[in-house]
């Protein structure tokens, strides 16, 4: 059975046919991803409604489904409804009363470095409240590692935060796929502030290890008071761990997403019972 929001058979008529079942509270039309998403009400509930016109956008979203179909994490914003339409394809979330926090769209200087921007006043929260949010992203990409999935375009435009709960949620993961895979372009897609050297070399393996550095990078910018890191608000045990994630040779990181977890969580002095990696880079 087709739900109401994607009552429509062709990717052009989806704004409309929204507009006329609900109400349509935010259109998100200045992506990078060349996908158009849309805030809809529809009685009581409020869903984020993703659609892709173009053969890349599309393929993106594919693989979201299949990311999803195999992932599943309470930190991990759900997929609720797929259907591919005359055009292209649409995806159905429920909406997160949260804040992303960086918008590749907005410049920069006023994305992240104005005080009342949401990274702004994420890293002015408590230093608990950082680790928490950090904690969450780990675990969730635990739940990835554990599934075959690795990290692509991970950063913080991939990041709700819920100012209110102090709660950590990830959406927009439509790029993360089964590893480990050679690079068949120039470079991977994603935020050159997150990704590892290997994403830049075509040919090159994307694996675990490829994540450990992403997930070092969060951690290391997340942690920072401001984009130039020159002010760690972690612990001198904390910054090892993460050096040695965010280390240039693939070799000389960890060699896993819970190998990575458990070092960063023993430097934060939380109890932890390290397990072996269930999956390894080959």
């Amino acid at each position: 059975m087709i739900h109401s929001l994607l009552a429509v058979a062709n990717v052009d008529g989806i704004e409309s046919h929204l507009r006329k079942i609900g109400q349509l509270f935010r259109v998100f039309d200045r992506q990078d991803s060349e996908c158009v998403s849309y805030g809809v009400a529809v009685g009581a509930k409020r869903w984020f409604v993703k659609t892709a016109t173009t053969p890349l956008a599309v393929e993106s979203l594919r693989r979201a489904v299949t990311f999803h179909a195999a992932v599943t994490h309470p930190a991990l914003v759900p997929l609720t409804y797929a259907r591919e339409l005359i055009g292209g394809a649409a995806l159905v979330y429920p909406w997160v009363d949260a804040e992303v926090l960086y918008h590749a769209t907005i410049p920069p200087s006023v994305n992240r470095s104005d005080p009342d921007s949401a990274m702004a006043r994420f890293r002015r929260r408590p230093v608990t409240d950082v680790r928490r949010a950090i904690d969450t992203v780990l675990d969730a990409h635990c739940a990835v590692e554990r599934s075959g999935f690795v990290a692509v375009d991970f950063y913080d435009g991939a990041m709700l935060y819920d100012f209110t709960e102090g709660e950590m949620k990830l959406c927009d993961l439509d790029e993360y796929r089964p590893g480990p895979f050679a690079v068949d372009a120039d470079r991977m897609p994603g935020s050159g502030r997150y990704m590892a050297p290997e994403e830049f070399q075509s040919g090159a393996t994307i694996d675990f290890r490829t994540t450990v550095y992403n997930l070092g990078r969060a951690a290391r910018l997340l942690l920072d008071s401001g984009d130039n890191e020159r002010a760690w608000r972690g612990t001198g045990a904390q910054l090892a761990v993460v050096r040695r994630a965010t280390a240039r040779e693939p070799g000389a990181r960890y060699r896993c997403v819970q190998e990575f977890t458990a070092a960063w969580r023993a430097a934060s002095t939380v109890s932890t019972d390290p397990k072996s990696c269930e999956h390894h880079s080959r």
